[in-house]
């Protein structure tokens, strides 16, 4: 349990600053740059129980890798959806006039599923290199790496896609309105398919993991 509360934390805190950032949207905040910092403190403060994934497709990549069990995955991925839809609907109450006026975005769907898969392989690769590979263990720059990757994503293709690079995201930036039921299998598919290169490409460069 306590590794399922740690991703429900993490997860909330996450789709919390998103939400406040790109629906409230105070003056002068920069959504990338807090939602690259906030992944990042949450992954400091919850690595060491839960591996700290706040991100289905990653739990899909890790599992694939060996690190985490079927079982933990299915665990993982109801904590990381229940804390998602619970830091929307406190997204929501914390800025109940911005939430109410936000219109879902229609992004091209081709484009939108390239970079949803782009930037999800470059998480998951990059997780799996940091967080579970036995070159990089115990090293102290891993929630600063995988923060930075969801940031710079967020810059490069926020404008194509929205920038969730998470099927819990996605599921979050839908109670929030920022996007629509109708399209969440855009970033649903990209995602897990985006895990499963990933994970083939991490076994191939190492094989004696």
């Amino acid at each position: 349990m306590n590794k399922l509360a740690t991703e429900f934390v993490g997860t909330f805190f996450l789709v919390l600053t998103i939400g406040c950032t790109v629906v409230g949207a105070p003056a002068g905040v920069i959504p990338p740059l807090a939602i690259g910092a906030a992944l990042m403190v949450m992954v400091f403060a919850g690595g060491h129980i839960s591996g700290a994934h706040y991100n289905p497709a990653v739990t899909l990549g890790v599992m694939l890798r060996g690190k985490c069990s079927f079982k933990d995955a299915i665990g993982y991925v109801f904590a990381q959806t229940i804390g998602a839809i619970a830091g929307a609907l406190a997204a929501t109450f914390l800025y109940p006039d911005a939430a109410a006026a936000v219109q879902p975005a229609s992004p091209d769907v081709l484009r939108a599923m390239v970079a949803e898969f782009l930037f999800t392989f470059a998480l998951v690769y990059v997780v799996l290199n940091v967080a579970t590979s036995k070159g990089t263990a115990n090293n102290s720059f891993y929630g600063l790496a995988i923060g930075a990757t969801v940031m710079v994503g967020a810059f490069s293709v926020g404008g194509i896609s929205g920038g969730a690079f998470n099927p819990a995201v996605a599921v979050g930036a839908t109670v929030l309105g920022l996007s629509t039921l109708s399209n969440i299998w855009i970033f649903l598919g990209a995602h897990l398919l985006a895990a499963v290169f990933a994970a083939m490409l991490f076994q191939i460069n190492n094989t004696d993991e």
